[in-house]
């Protein structure tokens, strides 16, 4: 019954999405640009790891769509209130479970497939990484959206305005951008800011990344990135649905 009700609420939004395919390739307008006009700075520069500046670059940008786009995701769930929807939904006996999960799955499916435009767009621009590498990366871009979606939908479900939400979105975005090496890798700062950064849990999602476009699996980069990409979602998930419970989704 939940996979049944998940499916459900999943193709629902999922042809929501569908039907504006403008916004599908406008999400991934950012992270391209950094990747155009950002990138070709960093060629040739020693960046402190393995691999071109395109392996090191790339990993971050898909995990800066992921963490932007997901973020942002619990304004839909605004609107949703306002319009009455969440309401004729809390009168179905479809599971509480379910309308957080399809809504994070719809989430999920379309910032991995910008993740794949992104890709192929670094490609083209000279990027090289093995196939296992970018498969890899591609389920940390899926797993990051799930808790960041959850947590997106929770927060959202706690305020009443988009004015409320904005703010308090912004205030964690930013940090977490700057502080986890997404553009270029920590080592580089001073070491303070190195050691502030083992802090930011998405710090060990990039790294974990970056070694699998070097093709470096067996590491504890990669290890770190597994344990908290996965624990991550489970605590997301845990608190979305808590909150979609006890709030009436």
């Amino acid at each position: 019954m939940l996979l049944h009700d998940t499916a459900i609420v999943y193709g629902r939004y999922l042809r929501q999405s569908l039907r504006s395919r403008f916004a599908l390739l406008f999400g991934v307008l950012m992270p391209l640009l950094y990747l155009v006009f950002f990138g070709p700075l960093l060629t040739g520069l020693p960046l402190g790891g393995r691999g071109s500046s395109w392996q090191v670059l790339v990993p971050g940008l898909l995990l800066q769509l992921g963490l932007f786009g997901a973020l942002f995701a619990g304004f839909m769930i605004i609107l949703e209130n306002g319009q009455g929807v969440v309401e004729r939904m809390r009168v179905t006996p479809v599971s509480r479970l379910a309308l957080l999960l399809g809504r994070v799955l719809r989430e999920t499916t379309v910032f991995v497939f910008q993740a794949v435009l992104l890709v192929l767009a670094a490609v083209a621009m000279g990027l090289r990484a093995p196939l296992a590498g970018i498969l890899i990366g591609f389920g940390f871009v899926a797993l990051l959206t799930v808790s960041l979606a959850s947590l997106s939908y929770a927060l959202a479900m706690k305020v009443r305005t988009p004015q409320e939400f904005g703010p308090l979105v912004n205030a964690v975005s930013m940090p977490s951008m700057l502080l986890s090496g997404l553009m270029l890798p920590m080592t580089l700062g001073p070491t303070w800011l190195d050691v502030l950064s083992h802090f930011m849990p998405f710090r060990y999602l990039v790294d974990a990344m970056r070694d699998a476009y070097v093709g470096a699996y067996a590491t504890d980069h990669m290890l770190y990135g597994v344990l908290v990409a996965v624990g991550f979602a489970v605590v997301a998930v845990t608190v979305g649905t808590r909150v979609f419970r006890t709030a009436g989704a």
